[in-house]
């Protein structure tokens, strides 16, 4: 088995072509089980715990999964994450109880950690330095267009109800079929790190802001797409129209990302953060305003989806302007996190809100947050300049 080699363009291809389909599964199962359960009665509230449950698999597979790279390589792992998806996939419709679907959710969340973990470190490691950054943006880029086709899966419904699912489990058969074609390889052994502990507590003081965008990119993601359904159905909309609006904020997202870098680039990142977050903020707020409106939701949709859909992105790469090179691997790992935890708060607070509250309180809850976010950047800054001069 090689360490890693340069990356050649065929071996990129297909790589980008599983993180399209890992992004279109995964847009496609959050609204479309939280549809199917909503159909057969179950409350709000725990609709969302079933939608957690995604995000569990997903944080869960975090502390154990760079064993396996480490040891069998990157394309068994890919594999076996594509594997376990399909299984899972194809299981959904077979057995319609919800605790089944728990367990089948947690199922996908492992999987799709594992291959993404995987695809993501071979395209990191084996990229020429004055080629990474583009690699890098390419594997967000397709993970976001496969993310914003998934919801469109829901209209297959009106074939019956193995459609979407088998649609689905056929596009990651052809992309294993082609991952075949590729050869084996290994991450090269560096040196084992201590006082893990120290670095992350450091990476914290220094850079807490740039650090909750992954936050608040994983809970907004996982609201949208497990409580939207919810609330569109609760304000009139159909399952079609619900399928078609939420692409519209990965839409936004793929056209304004390059433009928000550029910017950021010029204007500095905290400012794009800060001016993203408050736009974002009033787009989620103006929400409940629209009423059934499909075309005002959309327009609200792809103006918060293009403000917020980079936050992720964006605050690692603000991350990387304060902090220290031999801190940034630890940051990646706690942005990571953050996104998990994220992605697992946003169910189960839209839920209950939605139960206890209103359906419109998901927006305002999202609208609130960014807003707070954007404000708490008047006070970072000095302090956090002043710590990085401390340093080693």
């Amino acid at each position: 088995m090689a360490l890693n080699q340069p990356i050649t363009s065929g071996r990129l291809s297909i790589l980008i072509l599983v993180v399209i389909v890992a992004g279109m599964s995964q847009g496609m199962l959050l609204p479309l089980l939280t549809i199917l359960l909503d159909r057969s009665g179950v409350s709000a509230d725990a609709n969302g715990v079933n939608a957690a449950a995604l995000y569990i698999g997903i944080f869960s597979t975090m502390f154990f999964i760079e064993k396996p790279v480490r040891r069998f390589g990157y394309r068994p792992v890919i594999t076996m994450g594509m594997v376990l998806v399909i299984i899972a996939t194809c299981l959904f419709p077979a057995f319609q109880h919800m605790g089944f679907w728990f367990i089948l959710r947690l199922l996908v969340g492992v999987g799709d950690s594992a291959l993404h973990y995987a695809t993501q470190l071979w395209i990191v490691s084996s990229s020429p330095k004055e080629h990474r950054g583009r690699n890098i943006t390419l594997y967000g880029m397709a993970y976001g267009l496969g993310f914003s086709l998934g919801p469109i899966g829901i209209n297959f419904l009106k074939a019956g109800l193995w459609a979407p699912f088998l649609m689905t489990s056929c596009f990651y058969l052809i992309v294993l079929a082609l991952m075949q074609r590729l050869g084996n390889e290994r991450p090269e052994q560096g040196e084992r790190v201590e006082a893990v502990h120290k670095r992350a507590t450091r990476v914290f003081a220094l850079a807490w802001f740039p650090l909750i965008p992954s936050l608040l990119y994983g809970y907004m993601e996982s609201t949208m797409n497990s409580n939207f359904p919810l609330y569109g159905l609760r304000a009139g909309l159909t399952e079609s129209d619900i399928g078609l609006l939420l692409p519209v904020i990965g839409i936004g997202s793929l056209v304004l990302q390059l433009p928000l870098g550029i910017w950021s680039d010029r204007i500095g990142r905290k400012n794009i953060l800060m001016a993203a977050g408050l736009i974002g903020a009033v787009a989620f707020l103006s929400v409940p305003l629209a009423g059934s409106n499909l075309w005002l939701i959309g327009i609200l949709f792809a103006v918060a989806g293009g403000m917020v859909g980079s936050f992720f992105s964006l605050g690692l790469a603000y991350a990387a302007d304060i902090l220290p090179r031999h801190l940034l691997p630890t940051a990646n790992v706690i942005g990571s996190i953050q996104y998990s935890l994220g992605s697992i708060a946003g169910p189960l607070i839209g839920g209950l809100s939605i139960r206890y509250i209103s359906a419109e309180s998901i927006f305002y809850f999202l609208g609130f947050f960014y807003l707070l976010f954007a404000l708490s950047g008047f006070g970072f800054g000095r302090i956090a300049a002043w710590k990085k001069t401390l340093e080693p």
